[in-house]
């Protein structure tokens, strides 16, 4: 992306506040404020804050809008009750994964129904335009990008819901996992759900961009005395990945199709059709593709993306995603390997700049909270 960087509604405070800012995905964004690990912790114990405004959201209105993203997407949204949000994937023809996202079917305050697409940051133009291009010249729809409108922050871990839940009046809690509903947060109108990106509880909030930063002071405010902190990209990106949640770009691609993914339940094949419906079902039951797996390394040398993944010297796979996972005190990674060496247990080694550190093929998640 060329030309200045695009800053979100909460940059400034980031700025005063120590946070590292880096480009990412053409948004000038925190990667970390202090400690990476400190920042994890905090959101695995008590609550980590997010400013998640670089995802992007676009608004689908009208009638036609659930059959046309029916069309698109790779979860079934005709029939969707209101308050429903559902995980899905959007596919070229040949099956090829183009974004995960997340899509919302909301009540609006002011009457009727629409929907609402959370995309990648990295993918939001490529959404827009696939769209339009799929977009039927009898569809009856409006496709609105709400991104610079509007800001999204997310406080995830066990307090979360305690700290948000006095801002808006509201029982958070009453939510159930994957659904939201338009409400008041500051007295501003918003929208709440009951989602997120680190494998712990919570909810994101898509707020008014001029009422982003008043209503982000006063979450902090709020969690001061139960050990919230203001959390950056690194150690989401930690978080997701003890988690087994894949990032675009890293563990999906146009290469990769949903069941090599191991995303079999962000697919409903049967008694519909959509785009590269006929390409993903020919890959159900394709033994032959390299498979999405966990790895946990032996040693503390923390495997990279693309790192080589060994089997008596000969090449079986690549690493998409490697950290040390400060849960678990080990180095973790996820890789796609071919599916004979896909099975829980089996030894391999990771070339880490040309030594062999060995590794075991363990089961996803990595980590999954108990309560």
């Amino acid at each position: 992306m060329s030309g200045p960087l695009l800053q979100t509604p909460i940059h400034a405070w980031h700025a005063a506040h120590g946070g590292r800012m880096v480009d990412f995905a053409g948004w000038s964004m925190p990667v970390q404020y202090g400690s990476i690990v400190d920042e994890h912790l905090a959101t695995r114990t008590a609550a980590g804050v997010f400013d998640v405004s670089h995802m992007g959201r676009i608004g689908i209105y009208g009638v036609g809008a659930a059959a046309f993203l029916d069309r698109l997407l790779t979860r079934r949204v005709v029939g969707m009750p209101a308050g429903k949000i559902r995980y899905s994937l959007v596919c070229n023809e040949v099956g090829g994964i183009l974004d995960d996202v997340l899509v919302y079917h909301l009540a609006a305050h002011g009457g009727g129904l629409y929907h609402l697409l959370v995309v990648n940051a990295s993918n939001r133009e490529k959404i827009l335009a696939w769209m339009q291009v799929q977009r039927g010249p009898f569809d009856d729809l409006v496709i609105e990008d709400r991104t610079l409108e509007t800001a999204m922050i997310a406080v995830q871990g066990p307090r979360a819901l305690r700290i948000v839940e006095p801002l808006i009046g509201a029982d958070v809690g009453g939510l159930d996992y994957y659904t939201g509903r338009e409400t008041t947060i500051c007295r501003q109108a918003s929208i709440i759900s009951r989602t997120g990106y680190t494998g712990e509880d919570g909810c994101e909030m898509i707020v008014p961009a001029a009422a982003a930063q008043e209503i982000w002071d006063r979450i902090i405010e709020a969690g001061n005395d139960l050990g919230v902190r203001a959390t950056g990209l690194a150690a989401r990106d930690t978080l997701r990945l003890e988690a087994a949640m894949p990032l675009y770009g890293h563990e999906l691609s146009e290469s990769i199709n949903p069941f090599q993914a191991g995303l079999a339940f962000g697919v409903n094949i049967v008694d519909r059709d959509f785009i590269g419906k006929t390409a993903i079902a020919a890959h159900q039951h394709d033994s032959g593709l390299p498979r999405r797996v966990g790895l946990q390394l032996s040693g503390r040398r923390v495997p990279r993306e693309h790192y080589a993944i060994l089997s008596q010297d000969v090449k079986v796979g690549e690493v998409t995603s490697g950290t040390f996972s400060p849960t678990l005190h080990k180095p973790i990674a996820m890789a796609y390997v071919q599916p004979e060496f896909a099975q829980v247990g089996t030894a391999v080694t990771v070339d880490i700049r040309g030594a062999a550190e060995g590794a075991t093929i363990v089961p996803l998640p990595f980590y999954k909270r108990t309560a």
